[in-house]
C-alpha cells in the first residue's frame, strides 16, 4: 500500500460501508467516485460511521484511502456471544462486520467468568484508541442463551441501537393521559368538526391492536362523495418537550419483528386512547374531500375532528364483501370507496408511478416461536383501497402546506417525504442485469422516466424471474427518506408527499400533523421547533433504515431456522444471482436465499460469463443463469452467519 501524502491528497468525509472482510468503501462526492479503505487503513471506524477520508496518491485505477477520523460514531452498543479470552472474555460480536472482538471489562461482570461463558450479552465500547487491537467494553445486560427465540429477537433489536420496552415512568405517564383523556373528548368535541353520524370503519390486518386511520363517505348530489380520512390525532395527547414526546422522537417509528410489534408509544396510548376503536368517541385530525368515482376532486378540507367508528374490518373481512361473498350493511359504501380508489389508481398509473409488488413473507410460529410453517402475504384489493386513499391524504397535505407558506409569502418548514432520481450508475447496472433475461431498459439523458421502468415490471408480471427483477429494481432506486426540502416522490410520481397518516408508528407524522395544525391557525412555529426540525428528519430517516434492517433480518433468522431441520431435502428454486464463486438461489416456498458454492458443481469446470451474469461449462457447455428455474438439495444452515448452502440436483 503506497504511503499517504497529506499535500497531494485533500481529505473528505462521508459514510463508511464495511465487507465482512473488513474492507472499507466511501464515496467522495466531490469527484463522484468510491474510495477503496482497506483494513490496515480502517483505523477503528465501524460499518456506517461518519468518517473524514484522506485519500492516497493515485497509482492505479483503483481510488484508495485511509480514516483519519471519526466524526460520529453510528452505535457503539454491539450484542453477541461472551467467550474465553487470554484476559477474561471478550466478545464475538453478531454483526458480521464487526471484525475484530470486544474486550471485557472485569468491572462490569454482572456474574463469574463460568457464568457469563456462551451466554449472549448487549456490550457498549467504551475505549478504543487506534493503537489497540481492539476495544474494551461493558456489559449493559446479559440476553440469555443463544438459540432461544425471545434472546434472539432481543439481539436483533438491540443490535440495530433500537429499544425494547419502556421505562417505567413513561408508562405511567401514558396511563395518566389516557385516563383522563376519556372525560376531555366530550368536552374537546366541541370544538372540532363532527362526523360520529356518518358512516365511519377502520381496515386493518386481523391482529392489528392499534387503528392509526378510518375512513367515513357520505353519498352527495351529481354523483359526488364526500370522503374523510380520519386520522388518530396522536398530537393532541404529546405534548412538545413532555417525556413521552422525547421518547417517540428517540424511537421515530414502531418496529415489527416475525412475532411482534414493539411499538413507538406505550401500549396505553397506541392500543387505546389513540387507537380508533369501534363505538367509542376518537380525536381525529382529518383530511376530507369531494370527490367522484374517477378520482377527480373539487373540495378538500384538513382540520381536527371527533369520530365514532361504526365497525372494524379486516382486510380479508372488506375482500369478501367486495366479491360479494359475504353481505353487510356497509357493502353500497364499500363499493363506493372501491371505485373511487380504483380511479385515483389510474390517475396514480397515467402519472408513472412506480407498482412495486413486493412479497412479504409470514410466519406460523408455536408458543416456543419455533416456526411451523412459513406462507406469502396474499396482497387484496381490500389492501390497495386503503393504500391509495392514504397516498391521497398524504400528497394533498403535503400540497397545501407547501402552497399556503409559499402563497402566503413565507418560507415556513414542512416535513416531506421526497425520494430522488435513481443514481445513473445503479440504473446501468440494473440494465445489465436484466439483458442476460431478455428485458431491455430503455435510459434517455442518463435518466430513467417512471413509465420506463413499470413497462419493465409489467413485462416480467407472472414469469418465473418476476421476483428477483422486481427485487432488482428496488435495489436500484434511491431510499426514500425525510426531509424540511421537498424535491417530490420520483417512484409515486407526486410533486409533493408527505407522512400524515400513522402517527401512533411514526414520529415525523406528529411533526406534519403539528405544522398543519400551526398553518391552518395562520400561525408559523416558533423557532425552537424550526431548528429542532433539520435533526429530526435525519434522525427519523436513520431510526426508519435501523427498524427495516431489524424486521429483514428478524425474517432471515426465521428462514434459517425453519430449514435447519431439512438437510438432504430437495426443493424448486430460481436463480437470483451468479458471481465468481457460485450460484445465489431463492426457494420458492420459503424465498429462502442460499448459495450453490463452485466447488460442489463437480461434472465440469464453469468459467463466470460477467456479461452473461452465468456460469458456463468449459466441456458441456452446460449454462447456469440469472431466472433459471433449478432443483436444489439443502446442504447446509449456520444461524450464527446467516447463512444457507445448496447443491443442484439433476
Amino acid at each position: 500500500m503506497t504511503k499517504s501524502n497529506k499535500s497531494s491528497s485533500p481529505n473528505f468525509t462521508g459514510t463508511l460501508r464495511l465487507t465482512r472482510k473488513g474492507v472499507g468503501f466511501i464515496f467522495d462526492d466531490q469527484k463522484q467516485e468510491t474510495v477503496t479503505i482497506e483494513p490496515a487503513f480502517i483505523h477503528t471506524a465501524l460499518h456506517g460511521d461518519e468518517v473524514e477520508i484522506l485519500r492516497h496518491p493515485s497509482f492505479s485505477t483503483e481510488p484508495t484511502g485511509e480514516v483519519t477520523k471519526i466524526l460520529t460514531r453510528r452505535k457503539i452498543a454491539f450484542t453477541g456471544t461472551l467467550q474465553v479470552s487470554k484476559d477474561g472474555l471478550e466478545l464475538l460480536a453478531d454483526d458480521p462486520r464487526f471484525y475484530t472482538t470486544i474486550n471485557i471489562a472485569k468491572s462490569s461482570w454482572p456474574k463469574t467468568k463460568t457464568d457469563l461463558i456462551n451466554q449472549k450479552a448487549l456490550v457498549e465500547i467504551v475505549n478504543w484508541t487506534i493503537t489497540d487491537k481492539q476495544p474494551t467494553g461493558e456489559i449493559i445486560e446479559i440476553l440469555g442463551l443463544p438459540g432461544q427465540h425471545e434472546v434472539e429477537m432481543a439481539s436483533i433489536v438491540l443490535d440495530k441501537g433500537l429499544p425494547i420496552r419502556f421505562a417505567d415512568s413513561l408508562e405511567q405517564e401514558a396511563r395518566r393521559i389516557s385516563d383522563q383523556a376519556k372525560a376531555e373528548i366530550q368536552t374537546e368535541a366541541k370544538h372540532r368538526r363532527d362526523f360520529r353520524s356518518t358512516p365511519t370503519f377502520t381496515i386493518d390486518p386481523a391482529d392489528a391492536k392499534d387503528f392509526d386511520d378510518a375512513l367515513s363517505i357520505k353519498l352527495l348530489p351529481n354523483n359526488q362523495f364526500e370522503v374523510g380520512i380520519h386520522i388518530a390525532d396522536v398530537s393532541h395527547y404529546l405534548n412538545p418537550g413532555s417525556i413521552l414526546d422525547q421518547e417517540a422522537s428517540k424511537r421515530a417509528t414502531s418496529i415489527y419483528l416475525v412475532d411482534r410489534t414493539i411499538p413507538m408509544l406505550p401500549e396505553a396510548l397506541s392500543n387505546n386512547i389513540c387507537s380508533l376503536m369501534p363505538k367509542v368517541d376518537r380525536l381525529a385530525f382529518s383530511a376530507v374531500f369531494t370527490i367522484d368515482q374517477t378520482g377527480d376532486i373539487s373540495d378538500r378540507w384538513f382540520g381536527k375532528t371527533i369520530i365514532n367508528s361504526d365497525c372494524r374490518f379486516s382486510y380479508e373481512e372488506v375482500q369478501a364483501i367486495l366479491d360479494k361473498k359475504e353481505t353487510s350493511v356497509y357493502a353500497d359504501n364499500l363499493l363506493y370507496l372501491r371505485d373511487i380508489a380504483r380511479g385515483l389508481r389510474q390517475k396514480k398509473k397515467k402519472a408513472g408511478a412506480i407498482a412495486f409488488e413486493d412479497t412479504e413473507v409470514k410466519f406460523k410460529l408455536d408458543q416456543n416461536g419455533k416456526p411451523l410453517a412459513i406462507y406469502l402475504k396474499e396482497r387484496l384489493e381490500a389492501h390497495l383501497l386503503i393504500e391509495d386513499f392514504m397516498l391521497l391524504a398524504n400528497k394533498e397535505v403535503a400540497e397545501f402546506a407547501y402552497h399556503k407558506n409559499k402563497s402566503a409569502d413565507k418560507n415556513n418548514p414542512f416535513v416531506y417525504r421526497i425520494h430522488d432520481y435513481p443514481d445513473i450508475e445503479k440504473i446501468t447496472r440494473l440494465k445489465n442485469f436484466l439483458s442476460p433475461l431478455g428485458y431491455d431498459l430503455e435510459i434517455e439523458n442518463e435518466a430513467i422516466s417512471p413509465i420506463e421502468l413499470n413497462r419493465l415490471l409489467v413485462q416480467a408480471e407472472g414469469t418465473t424471474e418476476e421476483a428477483i427483477i422486481q427485487k432488482a429494481a428496488i435495489r436500484s432506486m434511491s431510499k426514500a427518506i425525510y426531509s424540511t426540502s421537498n424535491i417530490g416522490h420520483w417512484g409515486l410520481a407526486f410533486t409533493y408527499y408527505t407522512h400524515f397518516t400513522s402517527p401512533i408508528r411514526r414520529y415525523p407524522d406528529i411533526l406534519v400533523h403539528r405544522l398543519l395544525n400551526i398553518y391552518l391557525q395562520g400561525k408559523t412555529p416558533d423557532p425552537k421547533m424550526v431548528a429542532s426540525l433539520a435533526r429530526e428528519v435525519v434522525h427519523s430517516s436513520d431510526m426508519e433504515q435501523r427498524a427495516a434492517e431489524a424486521e429483514r433480518e428478524s425474517i432471515r433468522y426465521k428462514q434459517i431456522e425453519f430449514m435447519a431441520d431439512k438437510i438432504g431435502q430437495t426443493f424448486e428454486g430460481i436463480i437470483s444471482g451468479v458471481a465468481e464463486w457460485g450460484i445465489f438461489v431463492e426457494e420458492i416456498t420459503t424465498k429462502t436465499d442460499g448459495l450453490i458454492r463452485l466447488g460442489s458443481l463437480k461434472n465440469d469446470y464453469y468459467d463466470y460469463d460477467e456479461k452473461k451474469f452465468a456460469l458456463v461449462g468449459r466441456r458441456t457447455k452446460t449454462t447456469y443463469q440469472l431466472g433459471d428455474r433449478v432443483k436444489i438439495k439443502l446442504t447446509k444452515t449456520n444461524l450464527k452467519e446467516r447463512q444457507v448452502d445448496y447443491e443442484l440436483v439433476k
